[in-house]
């Protein structure tokens, strides 16, 4: 049995440490670090897996510098209900001593993590209350005559990591999350009983200040005014404070007078908090605490204050870490509560005291203050001192929605004004829904929404938006808008007739959420995508934001009519035809260099990718006009080529997902004009070892004289892609390109196989050089691929290529925003950087050891 090692080791009738039950039940994702003072202080790391807590003693505790080992030494499996497990062992007994729960919160595994334990190397992410982001286990080799199981602990580098120089978070936070006791309060009092607090039942607080607060009623009152900041004025806790809101700007502000907080993508909210009793108020005052389920609102209870106002942000987050509003608007949709989280920003008031009239920072540090020690579904929002145009910078790369900069000494003031501003990854805003178009491919399902913002009291239209619903969404809003229908247009003015064609008007009532490219000449959304209902603010409220040196964008659009633009091609994101016709606008003067004047294969997908999918080499019935046909003198067909953005759409119009160039140009056909090295992992492989991969490859083609550039597959690997000059021909590319496989191959057996055979690859990734021979082809860049989620391959600088982002991170939705924000084209120079395929070029084998 799982337990029977952990049981042999004790004897239960002298130590009070749970004997656990082998059907016990878990949340399947618990972590937990125990602070164990035994023979030796060392900290226990246990993370639950297949209904046990695997445990590995970290000697020294864990670390938050990027790349520093700790050792960890695998020790028994624990049960479950050893997780809550806080107190002292008797001496004599099997780890005698005192142990704290130092830590906990859950886990989330990066790839499989059974195959991960079982291979011994483990990459995940802790959501704990010290410790989060991403981290390693990875198994060290056996020594002769070594018989312990020795794992080291290793941070990622990730924004929860630290600098050397920077505090221990072992010094820093060296107290219970589940009492706040140190191990010295602990030691010599019988487990589950403090002589200071008495029998512990409840969390109580996390810092020597809430200790006290746990006390009496005057210790802990005496210990909250120590907390205030010294401006907090005595006052009664409100019933509603209207927020305050951040205006519009271009870019984020430089100075050492800000600070700068990650904008985060969900429901705006005022936790209100007296005598026990929770209300979580919008930011026009409505009581939406019965909306978001029991557990953000029983952490806002467990806090240690008597009346506090706590102004913060709803979210839920997606696979990646990033909040996402689609997501949340699924959850609420759903009646589901589980996965909510509640980041707080900002105190308004706390225990009698009105701290608006504080300063920002002495705000939030009163408010990480009394959250410290909270369960983890409540979060801090940290913030960054650095340049705010780079910490914007770094937030578009990683997909994130923008940043909201705050002037640190700012008090708090309600309403829009200066001392908060926000700048957008893409421009976003809420809309009036003033009409709607009924899908063309499903019944009882909207098409299209069209739009308006208040302008001097009047709904001035601003355009339409027809992707962004997935097919539920587009039946919810339906279903909504329906009884809303108007004889008469809410729109001041006329509208023209392509404006009304097919339009059912409503009542102005229901406001959506917008994410758009631009705004046209003409004042209309360029690009847009739905992104959810925003029932906290009232339709009346909506004005169009504009940016200080946001001009108007006039846009020509291309001649190609799209039939049925609202048919979904990705039903579970909402990625509809028209979508991607938008999403290849904004994108092509990157892919045009890759996909003009060559032979193209294309993944057809007519009715999306739920249905039947095929290649198409050569041309169809219906074909739109402005896809063009060549000759390939070795084909009784012509092939398939575009010239034009205008034949991109017609691509789109044709049902086309994925576009496969071949490596060559129509002018030079059978002289290829660049490598492809695409790396596929098979079963069981981690992300960091496909890195690990594309690295040597680069360094492989580096050797050989050529320049070596990365992009995501949009599925499950890598390709590097050497650009070479069109001399040599295709047979000579392809034995280049099989010499480094075979070469990868033949040093390393265990990591890498150079045969596509699926026998073969299982724990090893495949080195593909096929993609090199005539008529092959691989799937260009930024082109979407025919797979759940509309991933692209997103081309990255060699930089940027680490466990943060993965293979399908990058999709139709956030790849424009993506490159708006990037200073400059990881591939920008990809053409110039062309060598020639060295002569009889044989790549150099280096033996293992």
């Amino acid at each position: 049995m799982a337990l029977d090692v952990y049981r042999r080791k004790r004897d239960f009738k002298k130590t009070s440490e749970p004997a656990g039950s082998d059907d016990a039940l878990g949340t399947g994702d618990g972590y937990l670090i125990q602070k164990h003072a035994a023979r030796r202080l060392h900290y226990d790391l246990r993370l639950e897996m297949d209904g046990v807590l695997k445990s590995w003693a970290v000697t020294k505790g864990p670390s938050l510098v990027s790349g520093e080992k700790r050792l960890a030494v695998r020790t028994e499996d624990h049960p479950i209900e050893y997780g809550t497990f806080e107190g002292t062992i008797p001496k004599g007994e099997y780890g005698g001593g005192t142990v704290v729960l130092w830590d906990r919160g859950r886990w989330s595994p990066i790839g499989d993590a059974a195959h991960g334990f079982k291979k011994g190397h483990i990459e995940f992410e802790l959501h704990g209350e010290k410790l989060t982001g991403r981290w390693r286990l990875v198994r060290m080799a056996d020594r002769r005559g070594e018989t312990r199981e020795n794992w080291l602990l290793i941070k990622g580098d990730d924004a929860a990591a630290r600098g050397a120089s920077d505090p221990d978070i072992l010094e820093e936070r060296p107290e219970s999350v589940k009492t706040g006791r140190l191990v010295e309060e602990i030691a010599g009092e019988a487990p589950g009983w403090s002589s200071k607090t008495g029998r512990i039942e409840k969390r109580s607080s996390a810092t020597a200040t809430k200790r006290a607060a746990s006390r009496s009623p005057k210790a802990r009152d005496a210990a909250v005014a120590a907390a205030l900041p010294a401006k907090a004025k005595p006052g009664p806790l409100p019933d509603f404070v209207p927020p305050a809101l951040a205006t519009l700007a271009a870019k984020a502000p430089a100075g050492a007078r800000w600070i700068h907080e990650i904008k985060f993508d969900g429901y705006r909210l005022l936790a209100r908090v007296e005598a026990g009793r929770v209300r979580l108020l919008t930011r026009s005052g409505l009581d939406w605490t019965k909306r978001f389920g029991k557990p953000v609102v029983e952490a806002l209870k467990a806090l240690p204050a008597r009346d506090a106002l706590i102004d913060g942000e709803l979210v839920v987050e997606n696979a990646a870490g990033a909040s996402d509003f689609s997501a949340l608007q699924e959850a609420l949709s759903e009646g589901r509560s589980d996965g909510f989280v509640f980041f707080v920003f900002d105190l308004l008031h706390l225990d009698g005291h009105d701290l608006t009239g504080c300063g920002l920072l002495d705000r939030k540090e009163a408010l990480a203050r009394l959250i410290a020690g909270a369960d983890p579904v409540i979060r801090f929002s940290e913030h960054f001192d650095e340049n705010g145009g780079l910490v914007l910078e770094h937030a578009c790369r990683l997909s994130l929605e923008g940043v909201v900069s705050k002037i640190r000494d700012g008090t708090y003031v309600s309403g829009r004004g200066r001392g908060w501003v926000k700048s957008k990854c893409a421009h976003r805003q809420e809309f009036v829904i003033g009409g709607y178009m009924p899908s063309s491919t499903a019944s009882s399902a909207i098409g299209s929404l069209a739009l308006g913002a208040y302008e001097d009291g009047r709904l001035v239209y601003v355009g339409r938006v027809g992707t962004g619903f997935s097919a539920k969404v587009a039946a919810d809003l339906f279903a909504k808008l329906q009884p809303l229908e108007a004889k008469r247009s809410p729109f001041a003015g006329k509208l023209t007739a392509d404006e009304a064609r097919g339009v059912r008007f409503v009542k102005p009532e229901l406001v959506a959420e917008i994410e758009f490219r631009a705004w046209t000449g003409d004042h209309h959304l360029r690009h847009a995508a739905f992104r959810g209902l925003r029932e906290d603010k009232p339709a009346g409220e909506v004005r169009r934001e504009t940016q200080s040196d946001g001009a108007p964008e006039a846009v020509a659009a291309p001649s190609v009519k799209l039939t049925h633009p609202d048919r979904l091609y990705w039903p579970e994101t909402g990625v509809t035809k028209q979508g991607l016709a938008d999403y290849y606008m904004e994108v092509w003067p990157k892919i045009a260099p890759f996909v003009v004047g060559r032979p193209l294969s294309l993944l057809r997908c007519p009715g999306g990718v739920a249905e039947q999918c095929f290649f198409q080499k050569h041309g169809w019935k219906g074909m739109n006009k402005h896809i063009g046909l060549s000759t390939d003198p070795t084909d009784d067909e012509p092939v398939l080529t575009i010239d034009s953005r205008e034949g991109l759409l017609g691509l789109v119009q044709g049902g086309v997902l994925e576009i496969h160039p071949w490596g060559s140009s129509m002018k030079a056909l059978e002289k290829p004009d660049m490598i492809i090295m695409d790396l596929d992992p098979g079963e069981g492989v981690e992300w960091p070892a496909v890195i690990d991969a594309a690295l040597e490859v680069k360094q492989r083609l580096e050797a050989a004289g050529l320049t070596a550039f990365v992009k995501t597959s949009g599925g499950k690997g890598l390709h590097v892609v050497a650009p070479v000059k069109p001399k040599a021909q295709w047979p000579d590319a392809k034995a280049f390109a099989k010499a480094i496989a075979d070469a990868m191959s033949f040093d390393d057996p265990s990591r890498y196989v150079a045969t596509v055979s699926k026998a073969k690859r299982r724990g090893k990734i495949l080195v593909d050089y096929l993609r090199n021979g005539r008529g092959a082809t691989a799937v260009a860049p930024y082109s979407t691929r025919a797979r759940p989620g509309a991933a692209v391959s997103a081309p990255l600088s060699w930089d940027e290529l680490g466990p943060g982002v993965g293979p399908a991170q990058f999709t139709v939705d956030n790849m424009p925003a993506r490159l708006a924000a990037m200073a400059s084209d990881p591939w920008e120079n990809f053409r110039k950087a062309a060598a020639p395929i060295p002569d009889g070029a044989k790549t150099k084998r280096r033996r293992a050891g």
